[in-house]
């Protein structure tokens, strides 16, 4: 179970904080949802659960153990809202194997199935995919790092509506082995990914669980 307690972060930047209290418990096969305007810290919480960020207060803490940024970052895998823009690899394969001195062949491949890009050629230059195959070799990244946490920032913007729908899918499925939180300013389009799971909405520094109905 991954725990944050009373979590705060106030950037010298802005008058208010961004975050102020947040408590929140996400749990192994149940995904989660946040909710809320652009703005609003969405991404932020998912940067600071991850250890880009360090929190103003509060902890974080995974099975009851606080949890460093070093640790926070082995943790969790993190998919950008634009995961296009953060590629470094020449080609797919690079991109794959970034930070992955030894990776099986089979280890590599029984991914790519998983994301649904089996026969995509490894050589390829990952702008050269189409936006829904960005998102699925974002996501394959994270899988090869196996988290444990899956962090994902609004992770169908700028997707037509064909390809949403197979993210989504995508989506049901990963979060069933794995702590999954997706944050979105259109939870409309989540409805079967979280209708049996945690939702909440972020505003003005707090969280506040939802019940029954789309945020």
């Amino acid at each position: 179970m991954l725990e944050l307690s009373s979590l705060r972060y106030h950037p010298a930047t802005t008058p208010q904080p961004l975050l102020a209290g947040v408590d929140l418990q996400l749990h192994t096969g149940q995904p989660a949802l946040v909710a809320g305007r652009s703005g609003s810290g969405k991404s932020t919480l998912l940067e600071l659960i991850c250890g880009l960020a360090e929190p103003s207060g509060g902890t974080i803490r995974w099975d009851g153990a606080p949890l460093n940024a070093r640790q926070r970052r082995w943790l969790c895998g993190l998919v950008f809202q634009f995961p296009e823009r953060h590629f470094l690899g020449l080609t797919v394969g690079q991109e794959l194997k970034l930070g992955q001195r030894r990776l099986p062949s089979e280890r590599l491949e029984a991914v790519l199935r998983q994301v649904g890009l089996e026969g995509v050629s490894l050589q390829q230059a990952p702008e050269r995919l189409s936006g829904g195959q960005q998102r699925r070799l974002a996501l394959a990244v994270q899988l090869l790092r196996q988290p444990k946490v899956l962090l994902l920032d609004e992770p169908t913007a700028g997707l037509d509506w064909s390809v949403r729908s197979e993210i989504l899918d995508l989506l049901v499925e990963l979060g069933r082995e794995r702590v999954l939180l997706v944050v979105t300013h259109e939870p409309e389009l989540f409805e079967q990914l979280v209708a049996p799971c945690q939702r909440y909405r972020l505003q003005g520094g707090q969280l506040q669980q939802l019940l029954n109905t789309v945020p």
